[in-house]
């Protein structure tokens, strides 16, 4: 009897909380498989909503995983240049399957090393953060390069992990998951992405996003130095 697939997904404060929870949904799904939540302590992290997380099992007590996932959202800034998150999916990576990413997780894979060398994607907001860290940004809702997984900003989480568990099991077991979650997307309105939001919404976005870009930008720019 084979050992059940050890999925991890890490929460960290002013996570995005559907990063995980789509991909959550899904890995929930897997037949066998062991999911877990982690932080650095077993305590309630706040979400970047009113939603507060509870943790299942500590980096000192996390198991070696087949499956690391790094969300994202606005506690990424943070986690980019916390040595403690960074040296926890180092150490777990040498033994990882798959090493993947939803939205700007990947900013964090990338300032821990992980995605120099291959292609990555993360949210449209954020893909100029990319190449500091030597990875290559591909504009792609879910970018598979060898073990690399990483999705796009926050509901491409979803497509990701349908897309990792067709690779880690088979296309059926997918596509039950899929049919069970009722993942028939039918978006009322044709503005998810840059390229087809009306040109007065996509301005407001940036306008909006202008302050906490800044403060992304600055934050890569010591991550990516500290690499160099």
């Amino acid at each position: 009897m084979s050992a059940p697939l050890q999925i991890g997904l890490l929460v960290f404060p002013k996570v995005t909380q559907l990063d995980f929870t789509g991909p959550l949904q899904v890995f929930a799904s897997v037949p066998g498989a062991q999911v877990h939540l982690i932080w650095k302590r077993i305590e309630p992290v706040p979400s970047d909503s009113v939603l507060t997380l509870t943790p299942t099992v500590s980096f000192a007590d996390c198991p070696q995983l087949d499956v690391i996932c790094v969300p994202g959202g606005a506690g990424t800034d943070d986690m980019i240049n916390d040595e403690e998150m960074l040296e926890f999916l180092r150490r777990q990576a040498k033994g990882a399957k798959y090493i993947t990413s939803v939205c700007t997780g990947s900013l964090v894979l990338g300032a821990a090393g992980l995605l120099r060398g291959y292609r990555a994607t993360t949210h449209w907001t954020a893909m100029d953060f990319l190449a500091p860290y030597g990875a290559t940004p591909t504009k792609t809702r879910v970018c598979i390069d060898r073990n690399r997984v990483t999705g796009g900003g926050v509901t491409a989480g979803i497509d990701f992990a349908l897309t990792l568990v067709s690779i880690l099991l088979d296309r059926p077991t997918a596509e039950a998951i899929q049919l069970r979650l009722e993942y028939n997307p039918a978006p009322p309105f044709d503005a998810g992405s840059p390229d087809t939001a009306p040109p007065e919404i996509l301005a407001r976005m940036k306008e909006r996003n202008a302050p906490g870009q800044q403060r992304r930008s600055e934050a890569n720019r010591v991550a990516a130095a500290r690499m160099a």
